[in-house]
C-alpha cells in the first residue's frame, strides 16, 4: 500500500473511486458532490446505504500477494479456495486514486473486486451501466498497483442477486484512465458543467432537486426556439412537491428541548410537552425563554437542523447551526455581484418590480370595493422601475409603491369581530400599533428566518445584500429574496388569520407603547403561517405545482446559480 505522507507531499488528495463513478454518470453530478460538497439523501441512497452496511461492518487488510512457481501452476489450482477481504481501502499516488473495495476474492497473486449495487440486472447487453465498469476496473488498476495480477471483476446486484462478470479489456481500460483524467481537471474548476438535458437519469438522482437541470436549462434558454423544432418539452419537477419534515416551534416560556436517541422532547418542570422524531423536523424554532440542552443542539447541528431563535416579542435575531458547505465559491460570487453597480441595480429592480407587481395582484384580485386609482398609480410606478439609475431611486419606487399598497390594505380586511381594535391605517413597527401590524412583524419574522435558512443551505451570506446595503444585524440578503414573497406569503396569511377569526382582538395586548401578540395567537398565526408555507403553487416560470416553502427555496437555489454564472438571469416569483 502507497505511504500516505506521499499524498501529502504531493499536494493533491487521491481521487475516491466512487466519485469517478460519478463522474462517469454525469459531470455535474461530479461536481455537485466533489467540488461544491452538496449532498441529499432519498430513497434510493436510503436502500445503498442498507445494502452497504454489512459490507463495511469491518475493515480488512489486503493480504500481499504471493509468488506463484511457475512449474507448479495448475496443480490443486480447482480446490484452493480464495481469501475473502471486505471493505478493503487502497489508494496510489501514481494513479491518483483512493477505494473501499467492497470485497476482494485473492488467490496466491490473483485479486477479483467485487461491487455491490443495490438495484437489478440493467437489460442491456452489458449487462451493466458504463459508470459500474469504470468503477470496477478502476479498483482493478489499483490493485494491480499492489501487485495483484487482475484480469476481471464482478458486479454483484442485490435486487435481483445476481453475479455478473466485467472482463477488464483494453478498451474498457482506455476508457476508464480517459474518464479519470477528465475528472482530475474538472476537481479543480469551480465553473458548473451544463446539465444532461431530459435525461433519464436525473429521476431519481438525489441531489435532481440541488442540480435543477430542467430549471437550469431553461434560464440559460439553451433548447432550440426555431419556428421548424417541434415545442420543447416543460421541465420536469425532479423533487418531492412538499418537503415531508417540518419547522418545529417551542414557544413555551421555561420549557427546555432536550434529546433522547435521535427524537427531539421538550420538557418544562419534569412534565414532557411533547416529542418529535429528528427526521421530521427541518428546523428548530424557540421563542424567547426556551432552553436547548447541548447534546440536542450537538445533534441538530451534526443532521444540519437548523436552530433558531426568535424573541419573546418575535423578533429574529440568530440561528445556530452545522457548518454547511465546506466552500466559499458563491460567497465570493455574491460579494463580488454586490460590488458590482450595474449587477447590483439590475438585480434590485427584478426585486422592486416583483414585489410591487404581487402587491398589486393581491389588492386587485381581493380588495372591496376595488382600489382602481391605487392600482393605476401602482401600474405607473412599475414602469418606471427600468428607468431607474441608481439603488436609492429605486428605493423611492420602493417606498411609494409600498404606501399605495398599505394605503389601501384594509379593503383586504374583514374581521368577524370588527371593532376599532383592527383599524388599520397604514405600516408601522418597532413596536407596531396594532394588531394587523402586528401580525405583520411576526410573519415577516418567520419569512426572514426561512429565506436565511434556505441561504444558508446555498453557502450564501445572509448578512451581505445586494439590492439592501449591509448593516449590523440585518440579515441584508434575505431581506433581498423574502421581498418577493411578502404578499404572496405572509399578507396572505394574516388576511386568513384575521378574516377567518383564527386570531381575535383577545389575543393582543395593547397599551401606549405598541401593541403585542400573546402565546394563544401566535400559536394561531404560525398554525396560519405554516398552512401558507405547505400550500402547492404553480411556478410560473416552470409551470409545475410545489410547496412556497419548496419556491422559497428553489429561488435561492437560483439565486446562488446566477451569482455564480450558471444561469443568465435571475427571474423572483411572481404570482399571475
Amino acid at each position: 500500500m502507497e505511504d500516505e505522507t506521499s499524498t501529502v507531499e504531493d499536494g493533491v488528495d487521491p481521487l475516491p473511486v466512487r466519485m469517478l463513478n460519478e463522474y462517469a454518470y454525469c459531470p455535474r453530478l461530479f461536481h455537485l458532490m466533489h467540488v461544491e460538497g452538496r449532498w441529499e439523501d432519498n430513497v434510493y441512497t436510503e436502500e445503498g446505504k442498507e445494502v452497504h452496511r454489512r459490507v463495511d461492518r469491518l475493515d480488512h487488510v489486503l493480504p500481499d500477494p504471493e509468488e506463484g512457481d511457475p512449474d507448479e501452476a495448475g496443480k490443486g489450482g480447482e480446490d484452493e479456495r480464495p481469501e475473502i477481504s471486505r471493505s478493503v481501502s487502497l489508494s496510489s499516488v501514481t494513479l491518483g486514486l483512493s477505494s473501499k473495495l467492497d470485497l476482494v476474492a485473492t488467490a496466491g497473486d490473483e485479486a477479483v473486486p467485487v461491487e455491490t449495487k443495490r438495484g437489478r440486472v440493467p437489460n442491456n447487453p452489458e449487462r451493466s451501466w458504463e459508470p459500474e465498469r469504470v468503477q470496477l476496473m478502476a479498483q482493478g488498476l489499483l490493485l494491480r498497483e499492489h501487485g495483484y495480477e487482475c484480469d476481471h471483476g464482478v458486479l454483484y446486484f442485490a435486487g435481483s442477486k445476481t453475479r455478473v462478470d466485467i472482463p477488464f479489456d483494453a478498451e474498457l481500460e482506455r476508457r476508464t484512465k480517459e474518464l479519470l483524467e477528465q475528472a482530475q481537471q474538472a476537481r479543480g474548476s469551480t465553473d458548473f458543467p451544463d446539465p444532461l438535458e431530459n435525461s433519464p437519469k436525473c429521476d431519481g438522482c438525489s441531489l435532481s432537486g440541488i442540480c435543477l437541470p430542467d430549471e437550469t436549462l431553461v434560464l440559460q434558454e439553451r433548447r432550440s426556439r426555431e419556428e421548424e423544432s417541434p415545442p420543447a418539452e416543460p421541465p420536469r419537477r425532479l423533487f418531492p412537491p412538499r418537503d415531508p419534515a417540518m419547522p418545529l416551534y417551542v414557544q413555551e416560556q421555561g420549557a427546555k428541548v432536550g434529546k433522547r436517541g435521535t427524537v427531539l422532547r421538550v420538557r418544562k418542570q419534569g412534565e414532557e410537552l411533547g416529542r418529535v422524531r429528528l427526521k421530521d423536523v427541518s428546523q428548530l424554532v424557540v421563542m424567547g425563554n426556551v432552553s436547548v440542552t447541548p447534546q440536542a443542539i450537538h445533534l441538530l447541528c451534526e443532521s444540519e437542523v437548523p436552530l433558531v431563535y426568535l424573541s419573546r416579542g418575535n423578533w429574529f435575531y440568530g440561528i445556530t447551526r452545522g457548518l454547511g458547505l465546506r466552500n466559499a465559491y458563491d460567497r465570493e460570487a455574491q460579494y463580488r455581484f454586490a460590488a458590482d453597480p450595474e449587477q447590483a441595480l439590475r438585480f434590485a429592480k427584478e426585486v422592486v418590480r416583483a414585489k410591487g407587481a404581487n402587491q398589486r395582484t393581491l389588492l386587485v384580485r381581493n380588495a372591496r370595493p376595488a382600489p382602481r386609482d391605487t392600482a393605476v398609480r401602482m401600474g405607473t410606478l412599475l414602469r418606471k422601475v427600468d428607468g431607474a439609475e441608481t439603488i436609492e431611486e429605486l428605493l423611492g419606487f420602493e417606498g411609494g409603491l409600498a404606501g399605495l399598497y398599505f394605503g389601501s390594505f384594509d379593503r383586504l380586511l374583514k374581521p368577524r369581530d370588527f371593532d376599532s381594535a383592527w383599524d388599520f391605517r397604514a405600516r408601522n413597527r418597532r413596536p407596531p400599533k396594532d394588531p394587523v401590524n402586528a401580525l405583520l412583524s411576526f410573519g415577516y419574522a418567520l419569512l426572514a428566518k426561512e429565506c436565511t435558512v434556505a441561504l444558508l443551505a446555498e453557502g450564501l451570506d445572509p448578512w451581505w445584500g445586494i439590492f439592501h446595503r449591509p448593516r449590523h444585524g440585518r440579515p441584508a440578503l434575505a431581506l433581498d429574496l423574502m421581498e418577493e414573497f411578502r404578499p404572496l406569503v405572509v399578507d396572505s396569511a394574516v388576511l386568513t388569520a384575521v378574516n377567518t377569526g383564527m386570531v381575535n382582538r383577545r389575543n393582543f395586548t395593547r397599551s401606549k407603547a405598541g401593541c403585542m401578540l400573546g402565546p394563544k395567537g401566535r400559536k394561531a398565526f404560525i398554525r396560519a403561517y405554516e398552512a401558507r408555507m405547505d400550500q402547492l403553487v404553480t411556478h410560473p416560470v416552470f409551470d409545475y405545482r410545489c410547496s412556497w416553502r419548496s419556491v422559497v427555496r428553489v429561488q435561492a437555489r437560483l439565486l446562488s446559480r446566477w451569482l455564480r454564472e450558471d444561469v443568465a438571469s435571475y427571474i423572483p416569483m411572481r404570482t399571475r
